[in-house]
C-alpha cells in the first residue's frame, strides 16, 4: 500500500512560484527549490521527474489559481468596468515580481515549445476576453460602434505583457496605475 505524501502540494506550488519569480528558471537552483518546498531530492524526482516537468506543473497551478482569479474579471464580459477590474487585479498580482507566465515566456519561449504553446494559449485567451468585453462596451454604448475592437484588444494584450515586465522594475504600482488609467482613458475616447 503506497504511503500518503508528507507534503501539501498547494504549499509546494506557492513556494515554487516564489522561487521561480525570484530567480527565473535557469537561476532557480534545485537545492533551494527542495529546501523551500520541504521535499527531499529523491521524493522531488519521484513526484515530478525533472526541474522542467516541475516548472510545467507550477505554471499550470499558477494559471489555475492566480491568473484565473485575474482573468475571471474579464470573463464576465461586463464592458469597460471588467477591463478596469482586470487591470486592478493584474497589477496587484504582478507588483514587484512580474507574472510567472510572462517571465517564463520571456526566458524560455524561444527554445521551449511547450512554454511557447502555454504562452500562445494564454495570450489568445486574453485577447478573446478583451474582445468580448469591448463588444459588450460597444453594446452598452460605453464605446463608439466605430471602435476597432480587435486592434484595441491587441493593444490591451500587449500592455498586459509590458506591465508584467515593468512591475519588476518599479518599486510602487502607482506608475503602472497611472499608465493603466491613461491607457483605458484612450480606449474610452473611441
Amino acid at each position: 500500500m503506497p504511503r500518503a505524501p508528507m507534503y501539501d502540494l498547494d504549499d509546494v506550488m506557492h513556494q515554487a512560484i516564489d522561487v521561480f519569480l525570484e530567480h527565473g528558471f535557469h537561476g532557480a537552483v534545485m537545492d533551494e527549490i527542495i529546501a523551500r518546498t520541504d521535499f527531499n531530492r529523491r521524493g522531488f524526482y519521484l513526484e515530478f521527474g525533472s526541474k522542467q516537468a516541475f516548472l510545467y506543473r507550477v505554471l499550470e497551478y499558477y494559471q489555475n489559481t492566480q491568473l484565473h482569479d485575474v482573468l475571471s474579471a474579464l470573463e464576465q464580459h461586463q464592458g469597460i468596468q471588467a477591463i478596469h477590474k482586470f487591470f486592478e487585479r493584474y497589477l496587484d498580482l504582478v507588483q514587484g515580481r512580474g507574472c510567472l507566465l510572462v517571465n517564463c515566456i520571456t526566458e524560455l519561449g524561444h527554445d521551449d515549445e511547450k512554454i511557447r504553446d502555454i504562452g500562445r494559449h494564454y495570450i489568445d485567451r486574453l485577447q478573446i476576453d478583451f474582445i468580448a468585453s469591448l463588444e459588450r462596451a460597444v453594446s452598452a454604448h460605453e464605446l463608439s460602434k466605430d471602435t476597432p475592437i480587435e486592434a484595441v484588444a491587441l493593444q490591451l494584450t500587449s500592455y498586459v505583457q509590458g506591465f508584467a515586465v515593468n512591475a519588476i522594475l518599479v518599486q510602487d504600482n502607482q506608475e503602472l496605475r497611472i499608465a493603466t488609467q491613461t491607457l483605458l482613458g484612450s480606449v474610452s475616447r473611441y
